[in-house]
């Protein structure tokens, strides 16, 4: 480093090029705020003009030996992650740190229970190595909730799902938790061997990242209940919160398509219209967390009325509900319950059914005309109830962006195939993401939460 005093950072040799990066984690590694998965901030939070490099002094701080110790850390987990079972010595090669900070480094993590020896190797010759995996003894509660639904799950380290149930969701929003606590216990106790490490909660609205208090949220009304601070207070365990379309985008990071990435949105088509972005390799959240809120840009404002109160957004052109609606205006008022419906009968040749979805197609495709003029992605992946029906509608909204470019090539449209299971992985990786990192000077649990005891 330049001045005395900072730490040398040991820097990994992948970390500098995009050449040789360990699958998953080119990506991680430059999101300064997801980095590691638990959120770390870079010693330099550098950004780029016109090919100059400087340190923002607002947010830089010096790397102390403990920031430059926790990068190591982080970067180790997650080249376990990607390339398990591993051994310490590919892990040293792979990271470029020593050996021997590899081997301190992952009895630290098995200590706390992230990270367990698993079979030995064979080799024709020399020292047969342990080979090493996350551990799935330790899993995670995890809850996405819509506002009719709420799907509450466990979830392993890897993302392999060991419980699913569907909630019902009522308007109160004390009755509506309670129903959800009442899951998780249940199955807490269907799953006695295992390892709790804290509960995840995907939510339809933006989460203010300070409180973690959800502060909008048009379709379900719960900004003023105390959603963390109820469900910890019931199960003793750390709950993490984030709007619905972060926690998918981080679950493409955490287990999807996100290498090397760093102009990205996430667009979740469901009952609205939600948006998570990443700008220069940085998450987007602004002030109290409500950046990025195109949903409710207004595109015509004599339009319909949205939950939030103004004519036109986005939202009501694009959702599941908007193509509802517009089913409906076209059958003269005989509608079908449900989105799932309406896409059976487009899967049937039904030609209103198929009328509304080309229309709800091309509104999403206009509508990102705003995303990329405003924020030039290198790829938007499409989430929600849309994808189910790609093939019809996919190449209709691909047409609709290209044509509305301002300039350049266009972004890459990418379909996320798994539904709302992304939803539930981000859910858990928010709690990946920001308990996997050693217990810094005022990390001190709610009252009432208990730290999670390692086997």
């Amino acid at each position: 480093m330049e001045e005395s005093g900072r730490a040398e950072l040991d820097t990994p040799p992948f970390a500098k090029s995009a050449k040789g990066r360990a699958p998953g984690f080119g990506a991680l590694l430059e999101l300064g705020t997801i980095t590691g998965l638990k959120g770390i901030r870079l010693a330099k939070q550098e950004r780029e003009f016109g090919g100059i490099r400087r340190v923002d002094l607002a947010y830089a701080q010096l790397a102390s030996s403990e920031i430059a110790r926790d990068m190591n850390r982080d970067i180790v987990l997650e080249l376990i992650r990607a390339n398990q079972p591993v051994s310490r010595a590919d892990l040293s090669r792979l990271s470029g740190l020593q050996r021997s900070t590899v081997s301190e480094i992952v009895e630290d993590l098995m200590r706390e229970g992230w990270v367990r020896e698993g079979a030995i190797a064979k080799r024709p010759r020399g020292r047969r190595p342990t080979m090493l995996g996350l551990n799935d003894e330790l899993v995670i509660l995890v809850a996405d909730v819509h506002p009719r639904q709420a799907i509450v799950a466990v979830v392993d380290l890897n993302g392999h799902f060991l419980s699913r149930e569907a909630v019902t969701i009522v308007s109160d929003p004390k009755r509506a938790v309670e129903n959800i606590i009442r899951s998780m216990r249940q199955m807490r106790a269907s799953h006695p061997g295992k390892s709790f490490e804290g509960v995840g909660i995907s939510l339809p609205g933006r989460v203010d990242p300070a409180t973690q208090r959800l502060i909008f949220a048009p379709n379900l009304n719960w900004s003023s209940f105390d959603i963390r601070g109820t469900v910890e207070k019931a199960m003793g365990l750390k709950v993490e919160l984030d709007n619905a379309a972060n926690a998918w985008l981080l679950s493409e990071m955490w287990f999807g398509k996100m290498d090397g990435v760093r102009n990205a949105v996430l667009v979740t088509i469901s009952e609205g219209v939600g948006t998570g972005v990443i700008a220069n390799g940085q998450p987007v959240t602004g002030k109290n967390g409500m950046a990025g809120e195109f949903g409710h840009m207004v595109l015509d404002p004599a339009g319909p009325l949205c939950a939030c109160g103004a004519r036109g957004c986005w939202e009501t052109f694009a959702s599941s509900q908007a193509a509802l609606r517009i089913y409906e205006g076209r059958k003269k008022g005989k509608g079908v319950a449900s989105i799932a419906e309406l896409h059976a009968l487009a899967e049937e040749g039904d030609k209103d059914a198929v009328a509304t979805l080309t229309e709800q197609a091309k509104n999403i495709g206009r509508g990102l005309r705003m995303v990329t003029a405003a924020l030039s992605p290198e790829v938007i992946f499409i989430a929600g109830d849309i994808t189910i029906v790609w093939g019809l509608v996919g190449p209709i909204i691909e047409a609709e962006m290209k044509a509305s470019m301002l300039a350049g090539t266009p972004p890459r449209l990418v379909p996320s195939q798994e539904g709302g299971l992304a939803r539930l992985k981000g859910a858990s990786a928010l709690v990946l993401q920001r308990h996997s990192g050693k217990v810094r000077e005022g990390d001190v649990p709610a009252k009432g939460v208990k730290k999670r005891v390692k086997k």
